[in-house]
């Protein structure tokens, strides 16, 4: 199984998962380093997993890793987990120039002002509101701070060119998983609907009062979901 962290994001992310599905089964949760692209992402990741086939799951940018690691390898994906992410590209025109001076505007809180500051800016948005200011807040922007602006300006170039990943929708015959939170502001449920509608057998769970950090706001609510996809029947026709 491997399990693959979103931009700026470690293990931390999915610890809970890791502690209730690891005794029965070996995972992998890769860093990505400095790494600049979605495709080095997706092949480094596969050197560090032993040969055979995998059950994948990514959160938010991981999502983006999965569906290049399932570009290059599709046989070797016996299932597939979505979680808060998405398969667009970058939008032409003016909606792309906002994401792009956004995502450069926190890289330049970090560079100037340190990691932990540029965290507290962009995690008011990630979680659900009611969990602004709590002990969960604190330990995403713990996790931010133990990246640094290089790992932070390399994962934003690779979003920034990130492939569409439209077109794979409709191969997926695995087992596929998709799950967000009802608040989820970056990769909203409309996306995993989309995602639902051209990827047969899909399944779509949305976990309410939860934004965008689905696996640690909602993390038993995750695990069951996960749980219940590792048992589902293999490929489909």
């Amino acid at each position: 199984m491997v399990l693959l962290p979103g931009l700026m994001c470690d293990g931390a992310v999915w610890a809970d998962q890791v502690a209730a599905l690891g005794a029965a089964r070996t995972i992998v949760v890769p860093t990505y380093g400095e790494l600049d692209s979605l495709g080095a992402m997706a092949e480094h990741v596969l050197t560090l997993v032993p040969p055979g086939r995998l059950a994948v799951a990514g959160h938010s940018m991981g999502g983006r890793v999965a569906f290049e690691i399932l570009r290059r390898v599709p046989e070797r994906v016996a299932r597939l987990a979505l979680l808060d992410t998405s398969y667009h590209p970058l939008p032409e025109g003016d909606a792309g120039e906002r994401e792009r001076a956004g995502r450069l505007a926190l890289l330049a809180i970090a560079r100037e002002q340190g990691m932990r500051a540029m965290a507290r800016e962009w995690a008011q948005g990630m979680l659900h509101p009611s969990r602004l200011g709590t002990p969960l807040f604190e330990a995403v922007l713990d996790m931010f701070e133990r990246r640094t602006p290089v790992q932070f300006a390399a994962q934003i170039e690779a979003l920034l060119a990130r492939p569409d990943a439209t077109a794979l929708l409709g191969q997926i015959r695995v087992p596929t998983l998709l799950l967000c939170g009802r608040e989820d502001g970056w990769s909203p449920p409309a996306r995993h609907e989309f995602m639902q509608a051209h990827i047969a057998g899909a399944r779509l769970v949305v976990l309410e009062r939860c934004g965008h950090m689905s696996t640690m706001e909602q993390p038993a609510a995750v695990t069951a979901a996960l749980a219940r996809w590792l048992a589902e029947p293999g490929i489909r026709p």
